[in-house]
């Protein structure tokens, strides 16, 4: 970007054409993929345990005074005789409203609304909290599954399927719906290229994520 200023000489306004550097590091980061999972598979300690992972590795990475929160959802579950029921949770309620940006200063999306129907994701700039890029198809080994448990419009699924490892709790029964960050898969089908809903994974153990084509690890974005 370029920035247009002003000097007078002599009674003449000259103007000066400088270069105006795209804001970007730590202080500036409102979007990453995490550098590493739970180390558990999709067991994340429930969504307050994801988006304490997402608040250390961005503390970690120099990135203070923000909100962070994982783009996970989870299904509601219904009423029982020992507990009351509990609503679905909504990834793209829980992520504020942008605009959001990379460690390295490029627009991810502007909005929810863009950010669910035209963003700027892919290998290249969707990075972890340091500014490194995430390994994708055709990379050794493969991660580009990320962890979402929502559907392509950022919303959770009905409970019939578990589609959230136990809502981010089980790292043994279950499976998880992830996104291809690279947006590439086996075809060119939507499912292949999409960022939040690909595919379900082959369980939720961190075996089962690495073997469908992961590693455990999820979006985590600013909501302030």
């Amino acid at each position: 970007m370029r920035k247009l200023s002003y000097i007078a000489a002599a009674g003449i306004t000259v103007a000066l054409l400088t270069a105006c550097a795209t804001p970007s590091g730590p202080g500036f980061m409102s979007f990453f993929i995490t550098s590493a999972g739970s180390g558990k598979g999709a067991d994340l300690g429930g969504l307050a345990g994801a988006d304490a992972h997402c608040q250390r590795l961005a503390s970690a990475a120099g990135s203070t005074g923000k909100n962070w929160r994982a783009y996970l959802s989870t299904p509601p579950t219904f009423a029982s005789a020992t507990a009351p029921a509990v609503a679905a949770t909504h990834a793209r309620d829980r992520v504020g409203t942008g605009p959001w940006f990379n460690a390295k200063g490029a627009m991810i999306a502007r909005s929810v609304t863009h950010l669910h129907n035209g963003n700027f994701i892919s290998k290249d700039t969707a990075l972890d909290e340091r500014g490194n890029v995430i390994k994708g198809r055709g990379d050794t080994p493969n991660e580009h599954d990320i962890l979402t448990g929502s559907r392509a419009d950022g919303t959770a699924f009905a409970p019939q399927t578990d589609t959230t490892c136990k809502a981010w709790t089980s790292s043994t029964d279950g499976s998880a719906i992830v996104g291809h960050h690279d947006l590439i898969g086996p075809n060119t089908d939507n499912w292949a290229k999409s960022w939040n809903f690909s595919h379900q994974s082959a369980g939720c153990s961190q075996e089962a994520l690495v073997r469908t084509g992961g590693s455990g690890k999820f979006y985590c974005f600013a909501a302030n």
